[in-house]
C-alpha cells in the first residue's frame, strides 16, 4: 500500500465521524505503536452546512487538529484533493452528490468507498460515470460500518471486491475499517440484510436494555448503578457466546429450578419478545430492499 495518502469524507455527521474519530484515535493517538507506514497520513472532511463543520471540529481532539481539514459544501474541491474517498452522505443525497459537475474528473480512476446503505456499487458507479467501458472509471467498495467506530468497536461489513479492483485499494480500505474494529466480507446478495443486522444490533438492543433499567429504577435501584451491572452482563455475555455456546444453551445454564430468571424469561416469552426481534429484522431488510 502506498503511504501518505489523503482521505476524504463526503458527508462526516455520525457515522462518517465515528468512523473518522476511530481512525484518529486508534491510528494517531500518542499511544499507538504500530511502527508500519500508515497508507493514510492526512484527512479532509467535508460537511453539508458550515453549523456541522463546526460541530465536527469541536469533537476533534487537540492533538489530532493538524492532520485534518473541516470543509463545507466544498463536495468536488475535497474529491480532487483527496486520494480516496468515502461516501457517508445520506443515501437520498447520493444521486445529487455524484451528478454533480465536476464529480466524474475528480473521482476518475481513484477508490470511492461506499457506506450508503441500500446503494449498490454499480449504481453509485452508474451516477459518477454512465459509460460502462469508460477508461476513468471510478474503483468503488462498500463498506457498513456501526456507531461504534468511534470506539473501535465497529462490525463493519465489506463486500467482496470485484475483481477489477487493485489490490492495493483492497488493502487501504480494510485498513481503515480494521482500524475501527472487526471486518467481516460478504457476497453482494449478503450485503443488504447484514447491513440491516449491523444497525439493529446497536438501535434495537437499546430498548430491552431500557427496559432492564427500567425495571430496576421502579424496583428502587439507581438507574447509574443498574446501568453498571447491566453492562457488565453484556460483556460477559458477549464472552460467553463468543467461546461457541449457543443463546439456549447460556439461557438454560443460568435458569435454575424456582429461580428467579426462569421467571423473568417466562414473562417475555408470554409477551413473544423474540418473535418481535425477528420481525423487527424482516421488516428492515424487507424496507431496505425496496429502496434498492
Amino acid at each position: 500500500m502506498a503511504s501518505g495518502q489523503t482521505l476524504g469524507f463526503i458527508g462526516c455527521g455520525n457515522m462518517g465521524g465515528a468512523v473518522l474519530k476511530g481512525l484518529l484515535n486508534s491510528v494517531f493517538s500518542a499511544t499507538s505503536t504500530d511502527p508500519t507506514p500508515n497508507p493514510i497520513t492526512r484527512f479532509i472532511a467535508c460537511t453539508k452546512t458550515a453549523s456541522s463543520a463546526s460541530r465536527l471540529e469541536k469533537t476533534i481532539a487537540p492533538e489530532h487538529q493538524q492532520l485534518i481539514k473541516i470543509v463545507s459544501d466544498q463536495t468536488v474541491q475535497t474529491m480532487q484533493e483527496a486520494d480516496v474517498i468515502i461516501l457517508g452522505c445520506k443515501p437520498f443525497m447520493a444521486e445529487a452528490v455524484l451528478r454533480e459537475e465536476g464529480v466524474r474528473d475528480a473521482l476518475a480512476g481513484k477508490l470511492v468507498i461506499s457506506m450508503l446503505a441500500g446503494q449498490s456499487c454499480e449504481t453509485l458507479t452508474r451516477l459518477i460515470n454512465p459509460d460502462p467501458g469508460a477508461a476513468d472509471q471510478p474503483h468503488l467498495m462498500k463498506a457498513i460500518p456501526n456507531m461504534g467506530a468511534q470506539f473501535g468497536q465497529s462490525m463493519t461489513i465489506i463486500e467482496t471486491p470485484a475483481p477489477s479492483i487493485p489490490p492495493a485499494m483492497v488493502l487501504v480500505t480494510e485498513w481503515i475499517f480494521k482500524h475501527v474494529g472487526a471486518v467481516k466480507y460478504l457476497k453482494a446478495e449478503q450485503i443488504g440484510l447484514a447491513t440491516v443486522l449491523v444497525g439493529a444490533t446497536m438501535a434495537t438492543l437499546t430498548l430491552p436494555i431500557e427496559g432492564l433499567l427500567d425495571g430496576c429504577v421502579a424496583e428502587g435501584f439507581k438507574r447509574a448503578d443498574a446501568m453498571e451491572l447491566v453492562l457488565q452482563g453484556i460483556r460477559g455475555l458477549s464472552a460467553v457466546l463468543e467461546s461457541g455456546q449457543h443463546p439456549a444453551v447460556v439461557r438454560e445454564s443460568i435458569s435454575s429450578p424456582r429461580g428467579c430468571t426462569i421467571q423473568t424469561l417466562l414473562s417475555l416469552e408470554k409477551a413473544g419478545t423474540r418473535s418481535d426481534f425477528a420481525e423487527a429484522i424482516v421488516r428492515g431488510n424487507t424496507h431496505l430492499k425496496e429502496k434498492m
